[in-house]
């Protein structure tokens, strides 16, 4: 299984710091990081490898801990431990810090933007999700601040084509919520893990979602609509989520990210085992396991990094591009193919 994920390249991205997250660009021209070195840096191809094109120091005053960028790919939003959000925007001669978002008592753990690019999500350890709304003048402005956790919120992603947002937690679960009446609501909790959920991430229709966690499974949750027999009791129009698969077993340490890849349908996860694993759905055109998927793990690299793997990231252009970081400060890129038969 080893020879389905191969090493193309890896460079020194944030030396002597922890590399924390990657984010690629709308178009896959370019990757983003954050690292404990409180810095963004830009990569971009040169070649068969990749070179830091740009490198953001003066937005934050502690560790970055995540970056997301706009639907438009003008703008990257970092989300900083010193409990502020930065917004950066391209210009002919790099970036420029145009927006320092505020508000939050403690560390920003995560940033996203929602498919318009007219929403933007941060969440924190002081146990909130905030909702900002961007205006025709770029302009931000707090329109929710959600207390439904009631622990450190580590994670926030936007359905793909939605204003559907979901948020993992401190306290094992998983928040879902939308907009109703001109507020933001919960609408939504998936209980099911037993420890802190690292990280989430919907599939290419947004019909699915898959959470990791410290307990070393991931879940796959499927929506059902109102009025599907699968679904449970649901109120009103709100579609039920339902676990409809549970991956154990094959992670030794907290799982820290999970990444589904929207060109091939590949779940990637990066572990604190230092290693990188993939998986793939069973075709089976039996309508009893589609309604329960079985997965199939098609790569493993027992030693990806020296250290905890934080971080994986599908190229949303190239299939089966790779990026991993980690607390070794690297970046890796790999070239994931499917294994024949698979």
């Amino acid at each position: 299984m080893k020879e389905a994920l191969a090493l193309q390249s890896r460079v020194a991205a944030h030396p002597e710091a922890r590399c924390w997250f990657l984010a690629w660009s709308p178009g896959g021209a370019l990757l983003a990081s954050c690292g404990g070195d409180r810095a963004v840096r830009i990569w971009g191809r040169e070649g068969s490898g990749w070179v830091c094109r740009a490198v953001l120091s003066d937005g934050h005053q502690r560790t970055v801990r995540r970056v997301a960028w706009s639907p438009c790919g003008s703008y990257l939003a970092s989300a900083s431990f010193d409990a502020t959000t930065c917004i950066w925007k391209r210009c002919e001669d790099g970036f420029e810090c145009v927006t320092t978002l505020e508000g939050h008592e403690n560390e920003v753990k995560s940033v996203a933007w929602a498919p318009s690019g007219s929403l933007l999500a941060t969440c924190s350890r002081d146990k909130s999700v905030w909702v900002w709304e961007v205006d025709e003048e770029e302009e931000y402005e707090c329109v929710s601040v959600l207390n439904s956790h009631t622990q450190d919120v580590k994670h926030v992603v936007w359905h793909p084509n939605q204003e559907l947002l979901a948020s993992a937690s401190y306290d094992d679960t998983v928040k879902l919520y939308h907009e109703e009446e001109d507020d933001w609501v919960c609408c939504a909790t998936l209980e099911g893990h037993e420890s802190t959920v690292w990280s989430v991430a919907f599939d290419g229709s947004g019909e699915r979602l898959a959470s990791c966690s410290d307990d070393k499974t991931v879940r796959i949750w499927q929506c059902y609509r109102p009025g599907n027999e699968e679904g449970v009791a649901c109120s009103g129009t709100d579609p039920t989520w339902k676990c409809v698969c549970n991956l154990s077993g094959y992670h030794t340490r907290t799982i820290y990210d999970v990444a589904w890849c929207r060109l091939t349908g590949a779940l990637a996860t990066a572990c604190g085992d230092d290693a990188i694993r993939v998986f793939e759905e069973s075709t089976s055109s039996s309508p009893q396991q589609q309604q329960q998927p079985t997965f199939s793990l098609t790569a493993h690299v027992p030693r990806a990094h020296s250290q905890d793997v934080n971080c994986v990231a599908w190229n949303p252009k190239e299939p089966g591009l790779l990026a991993s970081c980690s607390d070794d400060g690297e970046i890796a890129f790999w070239k994931y193919q499917q294994p024949e038969g698979c």
